[in-house]
């Protein structure tokens, strides 16, 4: 009887060990089948066409095909919901923004997943951060010079932002609160109308992600009053931030791959390595550049890092100015 048992718990700890030795050959081999890439935006957007070109430099170091799935919805929530849900063993990942890795959670009721406990940071992409810009219009050069107007006159300087809940919208509200200047909110949808009614007169600004800015200001049609990252924006070095200039205003759209929680270490690890190489490359930043935006990287816990302050301080903004999307 006791050999038997004694037998019995020998095969246990022998099927245990064969079952660890084979999770680490094939997290060592990973990967050895089609991986797939979620992008829960339409095709041909920003998003998209980074997430196409990181999928096939992949393919191409790791001997399997990456293959780019567009699931878009609900501000990026179904597409990065699949991802959560999936089973963690690297052939189901994400490319996705900060909607649905922090805001989405404060701007709906009810979210399918919770970003915070359901996915595994992998590496930040990229960032594009936002402008404040007007016209000559306004008699103002700088976002000093027009939180001066506004405070001088309250309510009658509006700020237009690309629709409720985007970030243009958060980061106007991000500026109102940290300024304590009564502004008028004006929200559209997307930039081409918002950049319509800017030129002809009828809001005095607008908040919204830099990219399609970027020829206006440089040509002479549109004032940057601020942009909104820690540090000027390369592509426009005369514009000043909103730090520079005395405001606590720091708001960027930004996007990473992520996985499903638990995904193992080395597989992370690996993704991360080779992701990094494809930021760093000239042809990666050069994609990268194309959208106005700047080049991501650095480690897992680098994102993780970012999530979390994020999500403090969009749970703040968005709670305070009670902004809700269903």
């Amino acid at each position: 009887m006791i050999t038997s048992r004694l037998l019995a718990g020998s095969i246990a700890v022998l099927a245990l060990a064969a079952t660890a030795a084979c999770t680490k050959n094939d997290e060592a081999s990973w990967p050895t089948k089609p991986v797939r890439l979620i992008v829960p935006f339409p095709a041909g957007g920003s998003t998209d066409v980074v997430a196409r070109l990181i999928a096939e430099r992949l393919g191409q170091k790791l001997g399997q095909q990456f293959v780019v799935d567009n699931r878009p919805g609900a501000a990026g929530n179904i597409g990065t919901d699949q991802v959560a849900k999936a089973a963690p063993d690297g052939y189901t990942l994400t490319l996705t923004t900060s909607g649905p890795l922090v805001n989405n959670k404060y701007l709906y009721k009810s979210m399918p997943f919770d970003p915070a406990k359901d996915l595994t940071p992998i590496v930040l992409v990229g960032e594009i951060p936002l402008v404040i810009v007007s016209t000559d219009k306004v008699p103002a050069k700088n976002l000093k010079e027009f939180i001066a107007l506004a405070k001088a006159a309250p309510g009658k300087y509006s700020i237009g932002n690309p629709g409720n809940g985007t970030i243009g919208h958060l980061a106007y509200e991000l500026l109102r609160h940290n300024t304590g200047t009564q502004f008028l909110g004006v929200p559209y949808k997307g930039d081409v109308p918002a950049m319509a009614d800017l030129m002809g007169g009828s809001i005095q600004a607008i908040s919204a992600p830099i990219t399609a800015f970027i020829p206006q200001i440089q040509a002479g049609k549109m004032t940057g009053l601020a942009v909104t990252s820690k540090k000027r924006f390369p592509q426009l070095p005369d514009l000043p931030t909103a730090i520079e200039q005395g405001f606590d205003v720091e708001a960027a759209v930004w996007f990473a791959v992520a996985g499903p929680a638990g995904l193992p270490r080395p597989i992370v690890d690996k993704l991360n390595r080779e992701i990094n190489l494809v930021l760093d490359s000239p042809e990666g930043r050069s994609k990268l550049e194309q959208f106005g935006a700047l080049v991501g990287g650095g480690s897992p816990e680098q994102l993780d890092t970012l999530m979390k302050g994020e999500s403090e301080k969009w749970k703040r903004i968005i709670e305070q100015a009670n902004i809700k999307l269903d």
